[in-house]
């Protein structure tokens, strides 16, 4: 099979494209950050462990908390708050101690550490900052267990077509 100049200007620019597009490092082949452990990680990861019942991970914990301390300036005196509220009524559960978390702005970081965890993201809104997608609660707890329909023709598992019921025949 014979190159043509046309074949081969074309398969140039193709190759010279895709060099531009991939040549350097792609963002699939990069592997996720993971901040540098701050002062607050290992208070950040005891808090949530003491409002999340679940195992989680510390890298994205380390993610949270240091996102905590730029959008609460507080941060740390309200996780010693809440840590010392948990202690004082030998907490197991959240539920042993969730009630006496006083309203306001300590209940409401309770309320987005616990929103954090299970979305992976700071906030429902479209700007918000991304921790996780597979680490997050919602997600990872119902990973293989919930079978997620799929939509086909006209409603969920409706892949096959319906059975058209046949018409009676008439009768002279």
């Amino acid at each position: 099979m014979a190159l043509s100049r046309r074949k081969f200007l074309l398969g140039a620019a193709a190759i010279s494209g895709a060099w531009v597009t991939w040549g350097s490092q792609a963002a699939w082949g990069v592997a996720a950050s993971v901040p540098a452990s701050s002062p607050l990680t290992p208070q950040f990861m005891q808090l949530s462990q003491l409002l999340v019942n679940h195992r989680l991970n510390a890298g994205i914990g380390a993610r949270m908390a240091a996102f905590a301390a730029t959008q609460y300036p507080d941060c740390a005196s309200m996780m010693t708050q809440i840590i010392a509220l948990a202690a004082s009524k030998k907490a197991a559960a959240v539920e042993d101690f969730f009630a006496d978390i006083p309203e306001g702005p300590l209940q409401d970081f309770a309320h987005w550490v616990i929103l954090a965890w299970y979305s992976g993201s700071s906030s429902p809104k479209k700007d918000a900052q991304l921790f996780t997608f597979e680490e997050a609660l919602t997600y990872k707890l119902s990973a293989d267990a919930v079978a997620i329909p799929s939509y086909g023709f006209s409603g969920p598992n409706m892949w096959s077509r319906p059975i058209v019921p046949l018409t009676p025949m008439p009768s002279f």
